[in-house]
């Protein structure tokens, strides 16, 4: 955590091989962690043009643009993540550090955005997991995820209407 150290010698590397997507991403990450989001926008998207074929950095742009209340363009970008690598928000990446900036409210809707797009992928467990999640944070349009058409697949499941059912504790 010390970033003014980190952002020092990503930039040193980036000098050394401007074509270094790795120390890209990760001067993205020393930006996002200090809340400056378009600066990591902006590393993101240098890092995508060298390495266009990451999960983690397709991630991590959706997660700034996430940050910054993007949200169509932090979708497109998880979905991107999601196509190059089904396991992307399943494992943790060496690219760098995702969701270390939340709220509790903000992750909510982050994990009801990634229960939204497993859904849409067929993944129901991961679904009905990330939609468990986000109730448990406390998500507050709660009363809408029987109807979201996002859903619709999974409406008859028993798994789905039982947490529908539940009142999860807000953790």
């Amino acid at each position: 955590m010390q970033l003014d150290q980190a952002k020092k010698y990503y930039e040193q590397a980036v000098k050394l091989k401007p074509t270094y997507s790795e120390a890209i991403n990760n001067l993205g990450t020393v930006y996002y962690a200090a809340k400056s989001y378009r600066r990591a926008i902006s590393q993101y998207k240098k890092a995508i043009k060298l390495a266009p074929d990451s999960a983690s950095i397709h991630s991590n742009l959706g997660t700034a643009y996430f940050a910054r209340s993007q949200w169509d363009l932090a979708s497109q970008e998880f979905r991107e993540a999601l196509k190059l690598d089904p396991n992307v928000f399943e494992h943790h990446s060496t690219y760098g550090v995702m969701l270390q900036e939340r709220s509790v409210a903000e992750k909510a809707k982050f994990h009801y955005g990634l229960a939204v797009l497993y859904a849409q992928d067929g993944r129901v467990e991961l679904a009905l997991q990330y939609l468990r999640k986000c109730l448990e944070e406390g998500y507050k349009e709660r009363k809408k995820l029987p109807e979201d058409p996002a859903f619709a697949s999974m409406r008859e499941l028993p798994e789905f209407k039982q947490l529908m059912a539940l009142e999860p504790r807000v953790l």
